[in-house]
C-alpha cells in the first residue's frame, strides 16, 4: 500500500516532541511490514509555528497515486474531502488542549483548533489514540459519531536498545519529567512539590527535559522557591541523551493536567521506571499501574514521591508491571491496527 502522511510537526526530536515520536515510529513500522510510506512536511521554517502550519497547508494538492492518505491533526484540513481515502488522525485534541493556555499560545492554538474541527468533518474517518480524545473529539468538534481509538506506540526493541547503550549512574534520588512546558504539563506544581521534599530526601534532584512557552515563568518560580540546588533544567536533548535521563531517573513524574495519550509514559514504563503522575485526562487509561494523585495538587504530589522514596520495592515492583504493561504498545503491533482502523477493514477500539 503506498500512504501519504501530512504532518507540518517539526521532524525533529528536539522540537517536535511526543508527535514527532509518534509519527516517525509510526511510518517506520508501516514501512517494515512492507508499505511504502510518504511524509510531507513543510520545506521551509518560520519562526512561528502556528504560521507555518497555516502556509504548509495551503500548499498542499489533493493526493494522486496514493492509496491512503493520513492527515495528522490540522493538516490536510483543506484537502480532507477531496479523497475518500483520506483519514484525520489527532495526536490530541486541540480545542481541548488550549483550555489550559493563555496568552498568544492561546490565540494560535485556537486559530489551529478551528481547522483541526473542519479536519475531522472532512476526513473519511478519524481516529484518536485514547478513549479520552475520542469523547473531547465528539464535544468540540461535532463528531456524529465515536471515532476509532489506536493507541500511541514505541518501537520497544530500538527504545530498550539504546537504553542499555546509554548506562547513567544515578546520584541521589532523581525524579524526571519530560515534555513540552506549557501550562497544561503543570510543571510549576512539581516545582511545589520539589520545595517540600527537598526537606524529607536527601541528595533530591528534579531534572526536567523539554522546552516550551512557559520556561521563563518556570525559571522565575524555580528561583523563587530557592531551587537553584535541586532543579536542573536539560532543555531539549537528543534520543541518547534522553535515554540516559531515563535510565539515571528513580521516578518518572507527569503532572499534566490534559493528555491525549503521553508517549514519554510508555517510555518510562519500558525503561521499568514507577510512574508518579496526575488522575486526569487519558493517564489513567495508559498507566494503569503508576501512582497517580488528585491534578494541581503539589501536597499529594509531594507525598507520592517521598512514599516511593522510602519504599524501593514498591518502585521495582511498579517499575516490572509497567514494563510488562506496554508490550501492547509494541510498534508492529499498533502499527497492524492503525492500518486496519484507517482503511475500515476492522474497527480499533479500546486497548486492553
Amino acid at each position: 500500500m503506498r500512504i501519504r502522511f501530512l504532518t507540518s510537526t517539526p521532524l525533529d526530536i528536539r522540537r517536535g516532541s511526543g508527535t514527532y515520536v509518534g509519527i516517525h515510529v509510526l511510518a517506520r513500522a508501516l514501512r517494515n511490514l512492507g508499505h511504502i510510506v510518504e511524509i510531507e512536511s513543510p520545506r521551509h521554517r518560520f519562526p512561528i509555528y502556528t504560521l507555518q502550519r497555516l502556509v504548509f497547508n495551503r500548499s498542499l494538492r489533493p493526493s494522486a497515486g496514493f492509496d491512503l492518505t493520513v492527515g495528522f491533526d490540522m493538516d490536510g484540513y483543506r484537502i480532507a474531502g477531496e479523497s475518500p481515502a483520506h483519514v484525520a488522525s489527532l495526536k490530541g485534541v486541540i480545542a481541548d488542549e488550549v483550555r489550559f493556555e493563555s496568552g498568544l499560545t492561546r490565540v494560535t492554538m485556537s486559530m489551529q483548533a478551528r481547522r483541526e474541527r473542519i479536519h475531522v468533518q472532512r476526513a473519511a474517518r478519524v481516529l484518536v489514540t485514547s478513549r479520552y480524545s475520542g469523547e473531547r473529539a465528539q464535544e468540540y468538534y461535532g463528531l456524529p459519531r465515536f471515532p476509532a481509538v489506536v493507541p500511541e506506540l514505541i518501537d520497544l526493541g530500538e527504545w530498550r536498545s539504546l537504553l542499555e547503550r546509554q548506562p547513567a549512574d544515578p546520584s541521589g534520588f532523581t525524579v524526571l519529567f519530560v515534555g513540552r512546558l506549557y501550562r497544561r504539563k503543570r510543571v510549576d506544581v512539581l516545582l511545589r512539590a520539589a520545595a517540600q521534599l527537598r526537606e524529607h530526601i536527601p541528595k533530591l534532584e528534579i531534572r526536567i527535559v523539554g522546552s516550551g512557552p512557559c520556561a521563563p515563568m518556570l525559571h522565575r518560580l524555580s528561583r523563587d522557591l530557592k531551587l537553584a540546588g535541586t532543579v536542573q533544567w536539560l532543555g531539549d536533548v537528543s534520543r541518547p541523551d534522553l535515554a540516559a535521563e531515563y535510565n539515571r531517573s528513580d521516578v518518572f513524574c507527569l503532572p499534566s493536567v490534559q493528555e491525549g495519550f503521553g508517549i514519554v509514559l510508555l517510555e518510562a514504563m519500558a525503561a521499568s521506571k514507577p510512574i508518579v503522575a496526575s488522575r486526569a485526562a487519558a493517564i489513567p487509561e495508559v498507566v494503569p499501574h503508576g501512582v497517580l494523585v488528585d491534578p494541581e495538587s503539589a501536597d499529594a504530589l509531594a507525598a507520592a514521591i517521598q512514599t516511593l522514596h522510602g519504599s524501593p520495592e514498591t518502585r521495582a515492583r511498579l517499575g516490572r508491571m509497567g514494563a510488562l504493561w506496554v508490550e501492547q504498545f509494541d510498534a508492529p503491533r499498533v502499527a497492524g491496527l492503525f492500518l486496519e482502523a484507517a482503511t475500515g477493514a476492522a474497527p480499533a477500539g479500546p486497548y486492553l
